[in-house]
């Protein structure tokens, strides 16, 4: 049968609860024991950036709000019409022990494979344009994804001793690919290139975790953590 893994699907969600659904996947990873897809979009436009910026230099590079400090690295992110997903991995298993150069380019692969099952032609970038330095889609890095010359997908990550975690966006979103076809191919491509045996029901184990993603939200609601640096 494969390999099981869980597929999330959130739907919408407001920015401070969308960074504390990942947050809360990743402290649950190692209990999960499998790897983790999770789709999602946002209820209004906002803009999250990497752990380690700083809050003064988001401020002035978009007159988006609400500003959401991310629990993963990478650079500035505006959030309107894109696609978003996460990806958490335990720490038993096999990509966790990867590289993270490895990983980022796992990732895109991925997104790759299943943009081809819908006949879009993606390339990963062989090298960087960083025209924007600390702004995740002005230029693009090595390993992003790139269609028609244009980045199309990034992705930031943070690897810890609960597991991994892969945040990435999907800007601009093809043109007549519906997301529902882009979820169900991911799927496929995942079933394809790893074995996987997708979960759609998380265990019962998982309730418990509940109320950790109402705390987190109230976190990334707060100055203190988005204003910290």
């Amino acid at each position: 049968m494969g390999e099981e893994w869980y597929w999330l699907d959130s739907s919408t969600g407001d920015a401070p609860s969308n960074m504390a659904w990942d947050e809360t996947l990743l402290e649950a990873a190692a209990d999960l024991g499998a790897p983790v897809l999770r789709s999602y979009a946002w209820t209004t436009p906002a803009a999250t950036f990497g752990y380690f910026q700083r809050y003064a230099d988001i401020a002035a590079w978009t007159p988006l709000r609400p500003l959401i400090r991310r629990p993963t690295g990478g650079g500035l992110v505006s959030h309107a019409a894109d696609w978003t997903y996460a990806i958490v991995v335990p720490p038993q298993h096999a990509w966790y022990s990867i590289s993270a150069v490895e990983s980022y380019r796992r990732a895109h692969t991925w997104l790759q494979r299943a943009f081809a099952h819908s006949g879009i032609e993606t390339i990963l970038a062989h090298c960087c344009d960083p025209a924007g330095p600390g702004q995740c889609f002005v230029g693009a890095e090595r390993e992003d994804l790139l269609l028609n010359g244009r980045k199309i997908a990034g992705a930031a990550q943070r690897r810890n001793k609960l597991g991994l975690l892969i945040q990435g966006s999907i800007q601009p979103t093809p043109v007549n690919l519906p997301r529902k076809r882009w979820e169900e191919s991911m799927l496929r491509t995942a079933e394809e290139n790893w074995g996987a045996h997708w979960n759609l029901t998380l265990p019962a184990s998982w309730d418990p975790w509940i109320p950790r993603v109402e705390a987190l939200r109230l976190r990334y609601s707060s100055s203190d953590h988005n204003e910290r640096r």
